[in-house]
C-alpha cells in the first residue's frame, strides 16, 4: 500500500471508481510532467452530494463539503490516471468554481474544502496556487466544480 493509500485509509476516504465523463473528453491528460485534471463535480456513485447555489440552497459549510468530495473524485480520476499516488510530486493548481447565489462572496471558504483535504492528503506537496471563482450556473445544478494540475515523477 502507497503512503498516500495509507493516508487516505487514517482519514477514512475510500476511492471509488473515477467518474466517467459526462461529455466527449478525457477526465486527464498527461503532458511532460504535469497531469490536468477535467473538471469534476460532488458525485458519490452517480448521485450529487448537494445540488444548488451556495448562498442560498447551500450553506459554506455544505460547499465546503461538496468541494472535499469534488477533490475526493478527482483523486479518483488522477489514481486511475497515473497507478500510484505516491507518483505526485506536488498539487501546482486549483481552480475552482461555486454555484454562487446573487451577493455571495465567500468563494474561498467553500473551495478550502478541497484545499485542505490536499494538505491533509500531501502534507506539503499538497500545498498549491488556486482561483476560487463565482458563477451563476454549473452544469447538473452541482454547487462546485474543480481542476487541478498536478506534477508527477516520470
Amino acid at each position: 500500500m502507497s503512503q498516500v493509500e495509507k493516508r487516505l485509509k487514517e482519514l477514512e476516504i475510500v476511492l471509488d471508481k473515477a467518474p466517467a465523463p459526462a461529455a466527449e473528453y478525457v477526465p486527464a491528460k498527461t503532458v511532460n510532467n504535469l497531469v490536468y485534471t477535467s473538471g469534476a463535480d460532488c458525485r458519490i456513485k452517480g448521485k450529487l452530494l448537494y445540488e444548488g447555489k451556495v448562498g442560498s440552497d447551500l450553506t459554506v459549510e455544505q460547499g465546503y463539503e461538496a468541494a472535499r468530495q469534488v477533490m475526493i473524485n478527482l483523486l479518483s480520476v488522477l489514481k486511475e490516471h497515473i497507478g500510484d499516488l505516491d507518483r505526485v510530486k506536488q498539487v501546482v493548481k486549483l481552480l475552482g468554481f461555486v454555484n454562487s447565489a446573487d451577493g455571495f462572496v465567500e468563494q474561498p471558504y467553500v473551495i478550502n474544502g478541497a484545499s485542505e483535504l490536499l494538505v491533509q492528503v500531501f502534507g506539503e506537496k499538497g500545498k498549491h496556487a488556486r482561483s476560487a471563482i463565482s458563477s451563476n450556473e454549473l452544469p447538473f445544478n452541482t454547487p462546485v466544480e474543480i481542476e487541478m494540475i498536478v506534477e508527477i515523477e516520470l
